[in-house]
């Protein structure tokens, strides 16, 4: 009872039983803190040995070499060096010294080229294609991108469309059909032949393409749309669900980027289109258009194309045979595929590559843009990721560290640092209005920088590109290819930078293997530009140096 009574007696008022004093750390720095103080007002007079101590660190620390990679990014693999071989890379000669009026053309189509288009004289594969389909023949045309096989193809067309002997009606139809593989690709050939058509009022051009309201399309038809161009996958939907489109009168086909056309996956698409084609008229003129000649551009050529002739900027121009068996078609196609392995690359464009860790990859990202858009100034760039969220992500995070806050307007601040950069991205999740707004505005701006997906890979000519960066390694070298041909197009200058992994350095051989030469850019000197932004110098306590 006794000792119950005790237990009860010791415990506190809530039951809980009592707590053990412990001897906390503040007790000893509560003391510690009173030495301090009575050692302090002994010995003020004394030098402080801790001060003599941060005078030889920041002494040591001026005498370090420059340090550009954070101290927070340790344990980076190794970068290995690049053995890569020099290789001849496959030139095309770009332009020739002839001129559009040198060609059986009407007279105003001739002047609309020369002040409209401002064009003077012809591209090697406009030189090699436009009479070839002025007689009617049906092609399979090869160039690197850039090259102006746009109007390769368009001149023909309107060539070919204004002469008609009796004059065209819109309410006719659809008399050629182009299909390309984008949306943005769409807009940009319609614009095209939309200026060749000036004093040609007569013929009416069209688009279709997904995003759009299906109704006011469908109304488009009813009037008439001589020039018809398309995405294959909303063409598809219209042949299948509108009962006003119709294609007896189509004497063209034209697809353009043939190979992206069925990378995207629209082989089928396009096996329907060319049936229901084939269904109403069987007689036409059929062209194919590519940068790269793969397997499936072949085997797309031999179902759609009749007799053509074929037309490799880097070759002479040669009439493809006719095979006496399937056997030996197969065997053509597949010989074909491997004598165009090589890609023609612009003589105009500088391509680099340049190894990153992983953990770097984003801070040397940001050093890039900085130096090329912001300190040397007057570019225009493309930046290539790999999916939609990377560019919505990228897009969020760089605009909001480098486009330049409020706070670069404040005094102190550099005239480098307020000066701002702008951010654009085209991905395909995007609406369809945002997008052909997002296109349209990069298209008109003379700088800016522009985070996209493959969507802007193929045939957008996008005036004024001077840098493609490649923030993630495309699948193919022939993706490669089409991405770094948004630049250094028609003759002018452009860079490329593809950046790697380490452990991807295989990647240099691959494109060498293809007759593809990259130099290497370093990491270190790219990072060193952030040294010229007062936002991202670290101020160290007691020195003016910054690290």
């Amino acid at each position: 009872k006794q000792s119950g009574a005790l237990k009860r007696k010791l415990q506190s008022p809530h039951g809980n039983p009592p707590v053990k004093r412990k001897l906390s750390i503040n007790t000893f720095r509560k003391g510690a803190t009173e030495a301090d103080r009575r050692e302090e007002g002994s010995s003020s007079q004394k030098p402080v040995p801790k001060k003599q101590l941060t005078d030889k660190q920041n002494e040591s620390q001026k005498n370090k070499p420059f340090i550009k990679t954070s101290s927070l990014f340790k344990n980076n693999p190794d970068i290995p060096e690049i053995h890569r071989k020099e290789v001849q890379q496959v030139q095309e000669n770009v332009f020739t010294t002839d001129s559009f009026s040198q060609l059986d053309l009407h007279p105003h189509l001739v002047s609309t080229i020369n002040t409209v288009l401002n064009i003077c004289s012809m591209t090697s594969v406009q030189k090699q294609t436009i009479p070839v389909l002025l007689q009617g023949r049906d092609a399979l045309v090869r160039s690197q991108t850039g090259s102006g096989k746009t109007l390769a193809y368009g001149i023909p067309l309107v060539q070919s469309l204004q002469g008609m002997e009796s004059k065209i009606q819109r309410s006719h139809g659809p008399y050629a059909l182009v299909l390309v593989p984008t949306r943005e690709l769409a807009l940009q050939s319609f614009d095209t032949i939309q200026k060749l058509l000036k004093p040609f009022t007569w013929i009416v051009p069209g688009v279709l393409m997904g995003g759009e309201k299906r109704k006011s399309e469908k109304a488009r038809l009813r009037k008439g749309i001589n020039i018809l161009i398309s995405t294959p996958g909303r063409l598809v939907d219209h042949i299948r669900s509108t009962q006003c489109i119709h294609f007896r009168r189509t004497q063209w086909l034209i697809i353009d980027e043939a190979d992206r056309i069925l990378d995207l996956g629209f082989e089928k698409d396009v096996a329907v289109i060319l049936n229901a084609l084939n269904a109403e008229r069987e007689t036409r003129q059929n062209v194919l258009l590519s940068a790269t000649l793969t397997e499936g551009v072949t085997r797309l050529a031999d179902i759609s194309l009749n007799d053509p002739v074929s037309i490799s900027i880097a070759d002479e121009i040669q009439k493809v045979p006719e095979p006496a068996s399937q056997t030996d078609r197969e065997a053509s196609s597949s010989s074909n595929c491997m004598e165009q392995e090589n890609f023609a690359v612009p003589e105009t464009l500088q391509q680099y590559v340049m190894m990153v860790p992983s953990k770097l990859r984003l801070v040397t990202l940001a050093a890039f843009i900085l130096q090329k858009c912001k300190f040397e100034k007057r570019h225009k760039m493309i930046i290539f990721f790999s999916s939609c969220e990377q560019v919505e992500f990228y897009h969020e995070l760089l605009v909001k560290v480098l486009s330049g806050g409020p706070e670069s307007e404040q005094p102190g601040h550099s005239p480098l640092s307020s000066v701002s950069l702008h951010f654009l991205r085209l991905h395909g999740d995007m609406e369809q209005e945002e997008r052909t707004e997002v296109f349209q505005e990069f298209l008109k701006s003379k700088t800016g920088i522009l985070l996209c997906t493959d969507v802007a890979a193929r045939g957008l000519d996008l005036p004024q590109v001077t840098w493609i960066v490649q923030y993630n390694a495309p699948a193919s070298p022939a993706e490669y290819i089409h991405r770094i041909g948004r630049t250094a197009r028609i003759g002018c200058r452009g860079s490329s930078l593809l950046v790697l992994a380490p452990s991807e350095a295989e990647y240099v051989s691959l494109l060498a293997s293809h007759k593809i030469n990259v130099s290497e850019l370093k990491m270190e000197k790219v990072l060193a530009s952030l040294m010229k932004d007062d936002r991202f110098k670290l101020h160290r306590p007691g020195s003016k140096v910054s690290y």
